[in-house]
């Protein structure tokens, strides 16, 4: 099981993300681009401390809305967004590769993500950002959403990630961040829920009911409160649980 964590959350002097600490325990980095948050600094030094960990590194593709952090619902037309997930995963590459490493994935953001799993423009317009990109990365997002079958018809790599700290609706989709209890905030609970996702193959959902989890990804958020913490918990508790950490690219 590989596990991820969202990186690189800051902007200028604002910080949000516990970027040292989590590359310690984390096996791929979704770094934001500058989009929802990130910059250039910001970037590069995820980039570089990655690369040294042998962390894999992804872009974190989001609307254009360093406001509402990427989480508020936005219409962009697709050839726009086309042009937008390109350039994001394109900044990232300049620094992944002077790091001496490379953009392996590319996984949406907030809202953006969201919209990926129904909605076939917007899907389609993400994929078609990638290939523009150039490199092939891989392309992770939530189990049988149409941005991962996007994705495939496209002979892109794509990789089914699950969500430690994420409710689940019966439908398997994630609860939205509007919703009481869409966020899990008891870490004992975190662990159960990632060691169940990674062993049983399966979460409880909002409702009660067993839900099928089919994922090669684990997500644990960056900007969860002592997230850093929480992901060293959630990889001991796999390997107790006799589960190889390591990144699928």
């Amino acid at each position: 099981m590989d596990l991820n964590a969202d990186l690189g959350e800051g902007f200028g002097r604002w910080t949000l993300t516990e970027d040292e600490a989590l590359l310690t325990c984390v096996t791929s980095a979704n770094v934001a681009c500058g989009f929802h948050a990130g910059d250039a600094s910001v970037m590069r030094r995820v980039c570089d401390t990655a690369a040294a960990r042998g962390v894999r590194i992804g872009a974190q593709v989001s609307y254009r809305d360093l406001a509402g952090f990427g989480r508020r619902a936005m219409d962009v037309p697709a050839a726009e967004l086309t042009a937008e997930t390109a350039y994001q995963i394109g900044a990232l590459r300049v620094f992944a590769e002077a790091a001496g490493s490379f953009v392996a994935y590319v996984k949406p953001h907030g809202a953006l993500y969201n919209r990926t799993v129904r909605d076939d423009g917007q899907a389609a317009a993400v994929v078609a950002g990638v290939l523009l990109a150039g490199g092939r990365p891989a392309v992770l997002g939530l189990p049988g959403s149409r941005l991962l079958a996007h994705a495939r018809e496209a002979g892109l790599t794509a990789v089914e990630e699950a969500f430690a700290d994420r409710a689940y609706t019966p439908r398997g989709t994630l609860v939205p961040r509007g919703e009481d209890g869409a966020v899990v905030h008891d870490p004992d609970e975190v662990v159960r829920r990632s060691v169940g996702m990674a062993v049983e193959r399966a979460v409880t959902g909002a409702d009660g009911g067993r839900i099928p989890v089919m994922a090669r990804s684990l997500c644990v958020h960056g900007d969860t409160p002592g997230a850093a913490a929480l992901a060293r918990r959630v990889r001991a508790a796999l390997e107790d649980a006799g589960v190889t950490v390591r990144a699928f690219v």
